[in-house]
């Protein structure tokens, strides 16, 4: 699928596009990404050091859009989103511009669907569908499971949208350990030991 091909982008931020995307410099070519507005205040500033963003990549029939994100919890989050009949990637991305993914998962499981009508694009019932469609599923990461295992699920999920197996991610989390982590650290370490093994 076009929308596995780029997984993750690392390079220098070289600006942005006349339409506010962040451009992204890897080896002499500039990408045109499209990121949150604190994800893009941080790369302005040269605060986030290194451009390093995992990517969903949106085909259209006139365009191919590619979407940035930190973390591996913002990224499963905006697919997460996108899942929803009607809320399309620019309306996700409003969303996540919100707030912290945390606290927009909490507003999700509370029933809070007039906090994520403040985006604009999206009236009552797009807000009621988002909260009763995804509901279950934020609250599936740390509720009945509970604690690391919750939180494994939802790397798993991540790890899975990166293109890599379920069974190859669940033995990497048991070498890796980390229990304590959050979701975007154990995304990484995860990512960081699976690239050591496939260079051995």
């Amino acid at each position: 699928m076009i929308s596995s091909m780029i997984g993750r982008l690392e390079g220098a931020c070289a600006g942005t596009t006349p339409e506010g995307s962040a451009i992204i410099d890897v080896g002499g070519v500039g990408y045109a990404v499209h990121v949150t507005a604190p994800t893009l205040a941080r790369l302005i500033d040269g605060k986030a050091g290194r451009a390093s963003l995992f990517i969903h990549t949106a085909v259209r029939e006139d365009a191919i859009d590619l979407y940035g994100f930190e973390t591996g919890e913002e990224l499963m989050f905006f697919k997460q989103l996108t899942s929803v009949s009607g809320i399309g990637p620019k309306s996700a991305l409003g969303i996540l511009n919100l707030n912290e993914v945390s606290h927009l998962k909490r507003t999700i499981m509370q029933g809070d669907a007039t906090a994520l009508m403040r985006v604009h694009g999206i009236g009552k019932k797009s807000a009621e569908r988002i909260v009763v469609e995804l509901r279950d599923k934020v609250a599936g990461g740390r509720g009945a499971m509970g604690g690391a295992q919750g939180v494994d699920v939802e790397v798993v999920d991540a790890l899975l949208a990166l293109g890599y197996r379920a069974e190859e991610a669940r033995a990497a989390l048991k070498e890796i350990g980390q229990d304590d982590a959050g979701v975007s650290e154990r995304v990484a370490a995860v990512l960081k030991y699976l690239g050591s093994e496939r260079s051995r």
